[in-house]
């Protein structure tokens, strides 16, 4: 596994269109985050560990997987890196998934503490 993040994103993306109630992934504490905010914005039900994994609980809205989808934007052979007035410039209902000295957070929260860094993922 050579993109960890990548990997546990595209998981989640191929499960909710599968129309799966549960996923099991393998991952380390940067996954975890990932799916705690996953989990906080509402696109994920439960998150939970057992035995080194992650026990993932989809989120549904009327019988429909409320993530509809995630596209990478960073991969390991091209870093994309947007400081804060990039991302303020940035409208509409999807919103990043970003890696910042502060650890990761969304697009808005690190519009709200002032900081850039790696954008992860795009959520539309």
């Amino acid at each position: 596994m050579n993109y960890p993040e990548g990997d546990f994103l595209i998981k989640i993306k191929n499960a909710c269109l599968a129309k799966k109630k549960t996923l099991e992934a393998k991952g380390g504490k940067l996954v975890y985050e990932l799916a705690k905010i996953l989990e906080r914005e509402g696109f994920l039900s439960g998150v939970g560990k057992k035995d080194g994994k992650l026990l993932i609980q989809i989120g549904y809205k009327k019988k429909e997987p409320v993530l509809l989808n995630i596209r990478l934007v960073s991969k390991p052979g091209l870093r994309v890196y947007k400081n804060v007035r990039e991302l303020g410039k940035i409208k509409g209902p999807s919103f990043f998934i970003i890696s910042t000295p502060q650890g990761i957070m969304t697009s808005k929260d690190a519009i709200r503490k002032r900081l850039g860094g790696e954008v992860i993922a795009e959520i539309l």
